[in-house]
């Protein structure tokens, strides 16, 4: 066996590893996998590099452009909105319009950013309903997954597929050659969490009374495990704080206190107004403030700031959200705060917040949070006024947000341009179904329209793009390569035959299904797209049987994401919201694959002869 083969394999292995460990972030493997090639000659520089140029890596980054013009212009928000309208109260009609709503926005935009605009719909439809969101969230991410089945553009690794057969000179999928296989799957699984998946999903605790809209502040503060935490002081005379500012003084740092709220100086009344302590607010003598303490304040603590703790009024008892805006956030995939301290993160200062409370996986975090480093799926509780919360749709890049006033929904300032964002996703779709021009050169005009229509703001055109997901993408396509290159690919597909003793495509079409199924639970879909989708075109050259089959079952395959919270990123983002435990994932979604496997194994060489 030639070096470069058993240096080709070492670094698949190490890859593999380093993916289901997520011990280092996926595009930084990437980019090793790429230079570790590149580097030691086994691949040229522009075979390493040549996945950047990939017509699939520009593809996608076009869509993620398209979505946002979706977004930013409210039309996908129309779709939740439209729900909320129709769905009442009932439990089984809330899945059913949910999956079906998600699934459909996912067949045109990404999965992940199709369900994250639905989850505060579904949080939102759970409140009104009266029943956990426990309840709704798991269908909703198991529905957004399935909705990147329908379509060609519905996911990455079915680009990926059809990029394999174009390559090697066979035509490209057609854009709904998923689709009959995709509704049948929808169809039979959303009858399934119907039927089975919501009897298995707990019912938490806590769960809002029938019609409520959502929580007050007291609710939310509650479940972040602060409100016994929050204290009302004074500043007496000699306090170092005075004429400082919230920011300068550092309270957060010194004593383990932050302050989030401070009563009006000019209200008299015997119920005061509390105002939000904004960072260029300066401290004077005798003010009342509120904040959350890390741990109870000491006498000694208190008299180094020159504060003393007093009785909570009927203000402290009853802090209306009417004055302070309060927010629910989740940290995204590719945020800029993953990795980074709340105090670091400056949220008082960029978006004059205070971040008062963090959950992570469903369970509050005690202590001084500001030294805590963000992590993928935390929550953050924030308070501010309105009009700073209504702001923070503009870096839906870095969070999400989770449970907000009905009064944001009416932030939308690109709305009226939603005609023409409608108009450029249909132009779109026209000339990728009717293969007017190569679907590449549909999207980037689509998303090169939605930029100068300024349903996109061109500001933020580059930032609405996944980086991360394309640069995977990128460094894994020279792995293909250098596996092709060194005969690493002929010895993989020499062990899959020898493994299909009786050499039937059937059992050929069930075996890759099932290796990336199994790989997607723990590793890149994408990723594993890349690597497999080489492999089966081989086989099905070895065998004698058209590709197209086995192609589609590794894509469709890659799409069953649903057994464990890391297989997808919208598993990750529906974990802490939904309370769930690994094991909840485990229990619903491998009966799920199974029903997917058994539908593809009947459906696919129907559709796709072999």
């Amino acid at each position: 066996m030639p070096w470069e083969m058993v240096f080709t394999f070492i670094v698949l292995a190490i890859s593999i590893i380093l993916f289901v460990t997520d011990k280092v972030r996926l595009d930084l493997v990437a980019i090793g996998v790429m230079l570790a090639l590149g580097l030691t000659g086994v691949l040229t520089p522009s075979e390493a590099v040549a996945g950047f140029g990939s017509t699939v890596v520009i593809l996608i980054a076009g869509l993620f452009i398209v979505g946002e013009g979706l977004a930013q212009t409210g039309i996908s928000y129309a779709v939740g909105d439209k729900i909320v309208q129709i769905a009442g109260q009932e439990e089984w009609k809330l899945i059913l319009l949910l999956m079906l709503s998600v699934a459909a926005l996912a067949s045109v935009m990404s999965v992940t950013g199709s369900g994250a605009i639905f989850i505060p719909v579904a949080i939102r439809l759970a409140t009104r309903a009266g029943i956990s969101p426990s309840k709704l969230l798991m269908p909703l991410a198991y529905g957004a997954l399935i909705g990147g089945m329908l379509t060609l553009i519905g996911t990455p690794p079915n680009l990926v597929a059809s990029a394999q057969l174009e390559k090697l000179g066979h035509a490209p999928f057609s854009f709904f050659i998923f689709t009959p296989i995709g509704l049948i799957i929808l169809a039979i699984a959303v009858v399934y969490m119907l039927v089975y998946g919501r009897k298995m999903l707990r019912d938490e605790k806590g769960s809002m009374k029938k019609g409520q809209e959502r929580r007050s502040l007291n609710d939310m503060i509650s479940a972040y495990g602060v409100k016994d935490n929050i204290v009302r002081l004074e500043l007496q005379k000699e306090s170092i704080l005075i004429d400082e500012t919230v920011v300068s003084v550092k309270l957060r740092r010194r004593i383990g206190l932050t302050v989030f709220g401070i009563e009006d100086r000019e209200n008299t009344a015997s119920t005061p107004k509390v105002n939000f302590m904004h960072s260029e607010i300066t401290f004077k003598e005798g003010d009342v403030i509120y904040g959350v303490m890390a741990e109870p304040l000491t006498e000694e603590a208190l008299a180094a700031v020159g504060m003393k703790v007093i009785d909570m009024n009927e203000a402290g008892h009853h802090l209306s959200a009417r004055e302070l805006g309060i927010a629910d956030l989740i940290v995204t995939q590719r945020s800029r705060l993953v990795g980074r301290t709340i105090s670091g993160a400056g949220f008082r200062t960029k978006h004059n917040l205070s971040v008062v409370g963090i959950m992570r996986r469903g369970h509050p975090i005690a202590g001084n949070i500001g030294n805590i480093r963000m992590e993928f799926g935390d929550q953050l509780l924030v308070l501010g006024e309105w009009r700073d919360i209504q702001k923070l749709r503009a870096s839906r890049e870095d969070f999400l947000l989770l449970s907000f006033p009905e009064e944001i929904n009416s932030y939308l300032p690109r709305r009226k341009l939603a005609p023409y964002a409608i108009a450029i996703l249909a132009v779109m779709l026209c000339l990728i179904i009717f293969r007017i021009v190569p679907s590449v050169l549909a999207v980037i005009l689509a998303a090169t329209a939605m930029v100068v229509t300024q349903c996109v703001d061109p500001k933020k055109a580059y930032t609405s793009i996944n980086w991360r997901s394309l640069v995977l993408i990128a460094g894994m396509i020279p792995m293909a390569t250098a596996l092709s290159k060194t005969g690493g690919l002929a010895l993989i597909v020499d062990q899959m035959l020898a493994l299909n003793g009786s050499n039937s495509p059937y059992m050929m079409l069930i075996s890759f299904f099932l290796l990336t199924s199994v790989f997607s639970q723990f590793t890149s879909n994408t990723a594993t797209a890349v690597l497999l989708a080489p492999v089966a075109f081989e086989v099905a050259k070895i065998m004698g049987v058209n590709p197209e089959p086995l192609l589609m079952s590794v894509a469709i395959a890659a799409s069953t994401a649903f057994s464990t919270p890391v297989a997808s990123p919208i598993n990750t983002l529906v974990m802490g919201p939904g309370n769930y435990r690994f094991r909840d994932y485990a229990i619903i979604g491998v009966p799920l694959q199974v029903i997917a496997l058994i539908i593809s194994t009947i459906a696919i060489p129907i559709v796709l002869p072999f």
